[in-house]
């Protein structure tokens, strides 16, 4: 069996809108971007709002109809029509923990629904036994069984959406920037609980963010796209330490340091220039109109990837002439700094209120849920 999960090649998604009263336009949200996944993999994906992070991810899993390109899983082609097997092996975490849950449906309901879909219990005390495994396995107190998505906190609700997600044993899962609407504290958690699933499970992941230093956490490798191309790819640590297209410098030197002396010595790359359209994207390479380094040929044609090292793939005419900038290891050094924030695997399993009782100053969710504080 290959160690490849997951092939895109040249995928692109155009969205048509209008334009006065008759002409119409395209937004190139992603255009022509090739990657893999191999199983087992986590791949994050990095880049400014905008920039079709979230469309190529929805396009992955057919919930949005690409324009063209061809998507393989499991060596098989994936089409829009036909996905309801594969919707079992492959599911997603979204990026509202609120929007994402159906406010009239329980959380037993909402974990549920997959099961009831695939119908993969006809014995409803069966149902319920793997519905309550599942709020244990994400750190969810049984008694949540039968509450509603508004009774809980920001870091609750995404833990429905995982437990929704896992519900169903899938081999790949879309992490859709899942920890953007939280803070810090409840970020660290999620992330625990996420490496905590893909050990366990041998989960494959597309961890879609624009935190660089939670993605360089999880991820093995990460992709850098900026107005819908992929220009950056390689390993994770490769990717941070020795970044080639300006644009991932751009990012990293952004990324803030905790040490005030640290930060003020660091050498910031600042963007020149406005962010182009995608309605109509500069010709040639994307990013020519905010680089520092861009010559006559950026604006003719696209550049291709080349690797630059084992594994290390980059869009740009001028990647041997870019600096490399020390900006990295303290930069992407946030989530490992997080030794209070980091949970065990027993206080996931057991439920992390003590923890977030501490971080409030005494106030666990059960608490403020039980009194009605939400």
């Amino acid at each position: 069996m290959s160690d490849k999960l997951l092939e895109v090649r040249n995928l692109r998604k155009y969205f048509e809108i209008k334009q006065g009263l008759f002409k119409k336009v395209h937004v190139k949200a992603v255009d022509d971007v090739s990657f893999e996944i191999k199983r087992g993999e986590t791949l994050g994906l990095v880049g400014e709002s905008g920039c079709g992070k979230t469309t190529l991810g929805r396009c992955v899993l057919q919930i949005t109809k690409p324009t063209s390109g061809e998507i393989f899983f499991q060596g098989q082609k994936l089409e829009h029509k036909g996905m309801k097997d594969y919707r079992k092996k492959m599911q997603i975490v979204f990026q509202d923990p609120y929007a994402s849950l159906d406010p009239r449906k329980t959380v037993a309901d909402i974990i549920g629904e997959g099961l009831d879909i695939h119908k993969m219990f006809k014995n409803k005390v069966k149902r319920r036994e793997r519905i309550l495994e599942l709020m244990d396995l994400v750190g969810l107190n049984k008694k949540f069984y039968n509450r509603y998505p508004h009774e809980f906190s920001g870091g609750q609700r995404q833990r429905i959406g995982i437990a929704r997600a896992v519900a169903v044993s899938p081999e790949f899962i879309v992490c859709d920037e899942p920890v953007s609407a939280l803070d810090v504290s409840i970020q660290a958690q999620v992330i625990n609980m996420l490496e905590k699933l893909q050990n366990e499970y041998g989960l494959t992941y597309l961890f879609i963010a624009h935190d660089l230093a939670v993605v360089k956490h999880i991820s093995d490798r990460i992709g850098v796209l900026y107005l819908g191309h992929l220009v950056e790819i390689a390993e994770s640590e490769e990717l941070c330490d020795n970044p080639r297209h300006p644009y991932t410098q751009m990012l990293l030197s952004a990324v803030p340091i905790a040490d005030p002396d640290e930060s003020e010595r660091r050498q910031r790359e600042k963007p020149e220039g406005e962010i182009p359209s995608p309605i109509n994207p500069p010709s040639g390479c994307p990013f020519r109109t905010r680089c520092k380094y861009v010559t006559g040929i950026c604006s003719e044609k696209f550049p291709e990837f080349t690797e630059v090292s084992p594994g290390h793939m980059v869009a740009c005419f001028h990647h041997t002439t870019t600096p490399y900038l020390s900006v990295t290891k303290p930069a992407t050094e946030g989530v490992s700094h997080l030794p209070q924030n980091e949970i065990s695997d027993d206080d996931l399993n057991n439920n992390a209120n003590d923890y977030i009782a501490d971080v409030r100053g005494g106030v666990s969710d059960d608490r403020i849920i039980d009194e009605g504080g939400m």
